[in-house]
């Protein structure tokens, strides 16, 4: 009998992924200060409030042994209507959003289920898909493992350029790769890892190029909401979905583990309808469906207002934390050249640029200086962009303010400069 086991192409591609590898460096490095993990603010998960949403929904016992049963692919029907009723608030929808049918609505097991979902339905090896530069670096992942081709498109602090987009869907319309383009994947509020937003005046621009190209096949433009409700100041922008009139184009995906708990793991999705069975048919065969005691819990707090009040309290935490970050790199990284870092409005991120020559992966000099030495974790930026793109900056990192306290903050970013300047040999 052969020893060996075969593995299939997409386990392969799958193999050595990023998120992985910062796992394992956590592990190993349990006494660095993490400015890596994108975990929550264990300060701030409502567990009284979950507690008591646990308590009411099984209150009553036959209705609650129907919770503790299998649920639907999709999510209840009566629970979609509660979480129709939290997305039309946000979209401030005069209707309440009546006229969106409940069938295009899905609750997942986070957004990241979504995605998953989406890529398994839409892409065969060798399709595109267009993304910021940077961009989501697991999202990055679960395209490479699906074989798909992924082309950076420029962006800035407004986000995704559109003339950008534009360029380079007019080059694959030349190349006759054109109808190989399945999906634009936009991260429109507070990006992950960047912090930056797609400006209000881009977002229609982005949708209407997604459709003016969708000339061979049909091309969707994924909004990936996930930190929408973590807005600290700042205008509130329409999602790119509210200005797709006929709900053919955009897929939007948000998630409830921002902003209430990740434990819980509620995502919502809204899809075009011609792509909801073919989403539905990949998720039956994941999960019949996913938690339906959690997607009760959630429809619960949503419907008393207590989610609402929750998030409040969310986003006071984090704007402190952000605060805090912003202020500790003015503090430690003054004077020191080359150095730059972008001011988030939301999220839980602050992306920060050192000199082309400074890298910052894991193989270089920074890293090691900072994880070995000065004990402080951060995620290599260029893990945000297609391992394979050449012009892959390798200069910058990614902060997050979320998990650590106000002085674990300020601690780890003295750290971080401390790191940064021995590589650089700056000592002011």
């Amino acid at each position: 009998m052969s020893s060996q086991l075969h593995l299939s192409q997409h386990a392969q591609r799958s193999s050595e992924q990023a998120i992985g590898f910062l796992m394992q460096q956590a592990v190993e490095n349990a006494d660095c200060i993490s400015l890596a993990a994108g975990l929550v603010d264990e300060q701030s998960l409502p567990v009284t409030l979950a507690r008591s949403a646990v308590n009411e929904v099984l209150g009553d016992e036959a209705a609650g042994r129907k919770i503790l049963q299998y649920g639907t692919t999709q999510g209840p029907e009566p629970l979609r209507r509660v979480f129709r009723s939290y997305l039309a608030d946000l979209e401030q929808s005069e209707n309440e959003l009546r006229d969106l049918p409940l069938s295009q609505i899905f609750l997942t097991t986070g957004s990241q289920q979504l995605l998953s979902l989406i890529t398994q339905a839409l892409f065969d090896p060798g399709d595109i898909c267009l993304v910021a530069a940077p961009t989501y670096f697991v999202f990055i992942g679960v395209l490479q493992a699906a074989g798909a081709r992924i082309i950076p498109v420029k962006a800035d602090e407004n986000g995704m350029c559109p003339d950008a987009l534009q360029k380079t869907l007019e080059t694959l319309k030349s190349e006759g790769q054109l109808h190989r383009v399945r999906l634009v994947y936009v991260v429109s509020y507070f990006e992950n890892p960047s912090g930056v937003s797609v400006s209000t005046e881009r977002r229609p621009q982005l949708l209407r190029l997604t459709q003016e190209y969708s000339t061979e096949s049909r091309i969707l433009l994924l909004e990936d909401a996930a930190y929408r409700e973590l807005r600290y100041d700042g205008e509130v922008s329409p999602s790119i979905w509210s200005f797709d009139k006929e709900r053919k184009t955009v897929i939007l995906a948000q998630t409830f583990s921002k902003s209430f708990s990740p434990g819980v793991r509620v995502g919502l999705g809204v899809l075009p309808a011609d792509l909801v069975k073919a989403v539905s048919d990949l998720k039956g065969n994941e999960d019949f469906g996913s938690a339906h005691l959690n997607q009760h819990v959630l429809a619960r707090v949503l419907k008393n207002g207590s989610y609402r009040q929750h998030v409040e309290i969310v986003r006071a935490s984090y704007r402190e934390k952000r605060n805090a970050m912003l202020k500790a790199c003015e503090q430690e990284f003054a004077g020191v050249p080359g150095v730059s870092w972008l001011h988030p409005s939301g999220g839980m991120y602050v992306w920060m640029r050192l000199p082309d020559h400074v890298h910052t992966g894991f193989d270089s000099e920074v890293f090691r200086q900072a994880t070995q030495v000065e004990k402080v974790m951060y995620v290599p930026g260029e893990l945000s962009y297609p391992f394979d793109w050449p012009a892959r900056p390798k200069c910058e990192m990614r902060l997050s303010f979320g998990v650590q306290s106000v002085e674990g903050i300020q601690e780890g970013i003295r750290r971080l400069a401390r790191a940064v300047k021995t590589v650089m040999k700056f000592n002011g």
